[in-house]
């Protein structure tokens, strides 16, 4: 073997080690959100990536910058918006100024259930990430997301 070898091998440990966390604290939320709120962690991703939205310039995604934010296909995220928007919980509207552009809002119901969700999703990253902190091959990536700050709003 070398040296590249042990690089690369050792690089694709850190990504199987970070996908299995990953994986571990997507599912603890899914199932989390699906008992209490019956929304999947993608549902909820998108309610809170489009309730960040503002009126103005440079206020409204675009669907393939939700798409981006969701970590979904833009064919993907339609069709999620369009399960959202049959529950009540967005609503989509032309643009007033290029009536080519759709925009899509929470609505206040919406709102209230992100709001409700809220509290179940940070309480379900905070356990698994305390569960996956007890396996050794996790738990230097734990350290590393417990570390992270929150990008500060420009």
């Amino acid at each position: 073997m070398t040296a590249t070898d042990s690089a690369l091998t050792a690089l694709s440990q850190g990504w199987c080690a970070l996908s299995l966390l990953h994986g571990r604290i997507e599912a603890h939320i899914e199932r989390a959100l699906q008992a209490g709120h019956d929304l999947s962690v993608r549902e909820y991703s998108l309610l809170d990536v489009l309730s960040r939205q503002h009126d103005g310039d440079g206020g409204h995604l675009q669907m393939k910058q939700v798409a981006d934010a969701v970590v979904l296909s833009q064919s993907a995220t339609t069709r999620l918006v369009t399960r959202l928007e049959d529950r009540g919980l967005l609503e989509r509207y032309l643009c007033p100024t290029d009536r080519r552009g759709i925009y899509t809002n929470v609505t206040a119901a919406g709102l209230q259930l992100l709001s409700e969700a809220r509290p179940t999703n940070d309480a379900a990253l905070r356990e698994a990430l305390d569960d996956a902190v007890a396996n050794p091959d996790l738990a230097p990536l734990v350290r590393a997301v417990k570390a992270l700050k929150a990008p500060v709003p420009a």
